[in-house]
């Protein structure tokens, strides 16, 4: 009998995916779909510090850039061990595939090597995890841990659920059955990560730890609330809305500076020749024509640019 991990499709559940999948698309009919190198490196640099944060690592974004930079860094040797290895990880997500137990174990052997016996191997003996010296979860036996997590990537591997939903699912089933000695957490959000980046490659660089690291405490009692109904469900509901949010704000920041550097360049392109057309200028610019468009009435709205003339025979008028 194949395995089927405990949880519900909500309705909100459902709204939560119907929102991302329309932001995400928004995103990929945008000119913003490439990411920069730039925005990329400060995206993963965000990644890797809320989710060592979410560890208790106390390197700031400006650390955790110098250490990445071969900069020396005032901090302790593990905590800058943790960044170079997270980084590290990060990195060769392209390499793994979600289902591979064998790539599983890689991951966890780069994410902690040097800070744990046992890289890159299940735990050999039991373990719970505490809150406020009170232990909250107890984890499977060792001795189940080989066939949980088998059951689980077989899980992955033939699920027709939606990878937002499985994705999330995964992470909690991980979690519950927390494989390793060492890492459960950061293992967690770096495979959703992995599942999420084979369905769009973008969110390979979604920096959705900043906002689980600032709603830590919802996301503690959404695990905590997920083991006491033996059903991922409430978990899943937390990580789509951390999900959604995390998008909405990277496709803002994301389109406002795109923009910005795109009405620059219509504006020194008509300065240079005024009767340049919009297809022109999306070909000189390297844009769509509708983002020409958006642009250029933006810039007649603050009264930087003005059209004289018809539209055809007509000619543009930069304000200065």
């Amino acid at each position: 009998m194949n395995y089927q991990p405990p949880y519900s499709i909500t309705s909100l559940i459902l709204q939560r995916v119907a929102d991302i999948v329309e932001l995400v698309t928004r995103w990929s009919l945008s000119d913003d779909s490439s990411l920069s190198p730039q925005l990329r490196r400060n995206n993963r640099i965000r990644t890797i510090q809320a989710s060592l944060a979410i560890e208790n690592n106390t390197l700031s974004i400006e650390q955790v850039t110098a250490v990445l930079e071969g900069k020396h860094v005032l901090g302790l040797p593990r905590e800058i061990q943790e960044v170079k290895n997270a980084f590290a990880a990060y990195e060769q997500m392209p390499k793994w595939k979600p289902e591979s137990l064998p790539d599983l174990l890689a991951a966890h052997g780069l994410l902690m090597s040097g800070l744990v016996d046992s890289p890159g191997f299940f735990r050999k003996g039991g373990v719970g995890i505490y809150n406020d010296n009170k232990i909250v979860h107890i984890a499977p036996p060792a001795i189940r841990v080989d066939v949980l997590m088998t059951d689980l990537v077989n899980w992955l591997k033939s699920t027709p659920v939606h990878p937002l939903i499985s994705s999330c699912v995964f992470h909690y089933e991980f979690e519950f059955i927390h494989p390793f000695e060492d890492g459960n957490g950061r293992m967690g959000r770096l495979w959703q990560t992995l599942i999420l980046s084979r369905w769009k490659p973008v969110l390979a660089y979604l920096p959705v730890e900043s906002v689980v690291r600032m709603r830590q405490a919802e996301y503690y009692q959404a695990l905590a609330e997920a083991d006491r109904l033996a059903d991922s469900t409430p978990f899943i509901e937390f990580m789509l809305q951390a999900l959604h949010d995390a998008m909405k704000e990277a496709l803002s920041k994301t389109s406002v500076k795109m923009s910005g550097k795109t009405s620059v360049k219509i504006i020194e392109e008509l300065s240079l020749n005024r009767l340049l057309t919009i297809p022109e200028l999306a070909e000189k610019i390297g844009v769509t024509a509708r983002s020409i468009e958006r642009n250029l009435k933006k810039l007649q709205d603050e009264g930087r640019l003005r059209r004289i003339g018809p539209a055809k025979g007509g000619h543009w008028e930069v304000i200065k």
